[in-house]
């Protein structure tokens, strides 16, 4: 069989990840309200609160979905993980307590950790110098699933607030039909690993990866990278009414700009970036980009100015998948999806840390009692965050291979 369905369904698995979450996005603020007769303040509380666990699911069953991959296959995991995310649509279209929506994000968060199998066999499929182009692909299938996500839940929403669930969950149902007739297996005796708890706990599976040379400062540039881009999706809306006064359709054409800069970017320009400069000057590049954007984005006056620089600012998310293209060479073929589930254990991380931290920066220099005024500076700390990803990874050039 060709690899070309195979790789279609991955890339549709994660593009339905991401529309997964901007789906419900338009419906959670009524949907909350609707089952537990709170106000619109109680309701965007545990909204956090039901987006902290979804994050905090991420970041425990990623390693666990991993290893159970590099152990029985990539191909059972990624089908039994949508089949249960099906239910868990269904479990969230008829949830009538806020326990219910609980029980669902908790599930939701567990079937969704499937990107740290997705990113594996990627890996299994791809030659050395075509993976870092291959998991910009994914990104870019994220950045589509970002985009398309809001647009078809608000459409969906029309029809009620379980609409979009439903929705979801036809989806994703349609998708484990095509992967049970389009993906082959990919793990072989050769690659194939034992399983074991301990090998699937977050943290140690971290330990373990961080052993092999230059690993350990490398994911903690993933994480800080993480971390740094948590700024967008936590303070974006609050930025841009305090800066501009944007409105939400405005703030609504800003972030599909954004997904789709993403989309074209990790989709189009990873592959001749690499060709050009190499993965190492691609990643020290992105990084620098990055820093400049975020640090623009923070002080620049006008809003047509910041609409302007998204395109731009999204040119540095070439460094990420040449990092973890990097890590990928690293890693040994019977680890790769454990590597790449703490990858996104660390992704996980940053979501659950990230907006406290974002959104308390925001309200810190927005406040009446702040030092000074500066709405931008949860993007001067981001700036910050991911400088400090540039100088360890630049600490460790020297010691890394082309």
């Amino acid at each position: 069989m060709t690899l070309r369905l195979p790789i279609l369904f991955i890339l549709i698995t994660v593009t339905l990840d991401a529309m997964g979450i901007g789906l419900i996005m338009p419906v959670m603020p009524d949907l909350i309200q609707e089952v537990s007769g709170s106000t619109i303040a109680s309701a965007a509380i545990w909204g956090g609160v039901l987006s902290t666990v979804f994050a905090a699911m991420q970041f425990l069953f990623s390693p666990l979905l991993g290893r159970l991959s590099d152990a029985f296959g990539r191909r059972p995991v990624l089908l039994v993980s949508l089949s249960i995310m099906v239910a868990d649509y269904i479990v969230m279209a008829l949830a009538g307590t806020l326990g219910w929506l609980m029980f669902g994000r908790i599930l939701g968060g567990i079937t969704a950790a499937t990107h740290s199998t997705a990113y594996a066999y990627m890996a299994d499929i791809s030659d050395k110098r075509d993976k870092a182009a291959n998991f910009g692909l994914i990104g870019a299938a994220f950045g589509l699933g970002f985009v398309l996500g809001p647009v078809l839940g608000g459409l969906l929403a029309e029809y009620g607030t379980r609409a979009p669930f439903y929705g979801a969950a036809a989806l994703a149902a349609a998708n484990v039909l095509f992967g049970l007739f389009v993906l082959r297996e990919t793990v072989t005796e050769a690659t194939r690993r034992p399983f074991t708890l301990s090998g699937a706990n977050p943290f140690s599976a971290l330990r373990a990866i961080a052993k092999m040379g230059p690993a350990k400062p490398l994911l903690w540039v993933v994480f800080l990278n993480h971390l740094a881009n948590v700024v967008y999706p936590s303070v974006w809306a609050y930025f841009t009414v305090a800066r501009f006064g944007w409105s939400p359709g405005m703030i609504g054409v800003s972030l599909a700009v954004y997904g789709i800069s993403m989309a074209v970017v990790q989709g189009a320009l990873i592959r001749p970036a690499i060709r050009l400069l190499g993965e190492t000057k691609t990643i020290a590049l992105g990084l620098g980009i990055e820093v400049i954007a975020l640090l623009l984005v923070a002080f620049v006056p006008d809003g047509r100015l910041v609409m302007a620089l998204i395109p731009i600012s999204a040119i540095g998310a070439i460094g990420l998948p040449a990092l973890q293209g990097l890590l990928s060479h690293i890693a040994r073929d019977d680890a790769q999806g454990e590597l790449q589930g703490v990858i996104a254990s660390l992704a996980s991380v940053s979501m659950i840390v990230g907006p406290l931290l974002m959104t308390q920066a925001f309200a810190l220099f927005t406040s009446d009692s702040a030092p000074f005024h500066l709405p931008g500076a949860p993007f001067v700390l981001s700036a910050a965050l991911m400088f400090l990803g540039l100088v360890v990874f630049t600490t460790q050039r020297s010691r890394l291979a082309e």
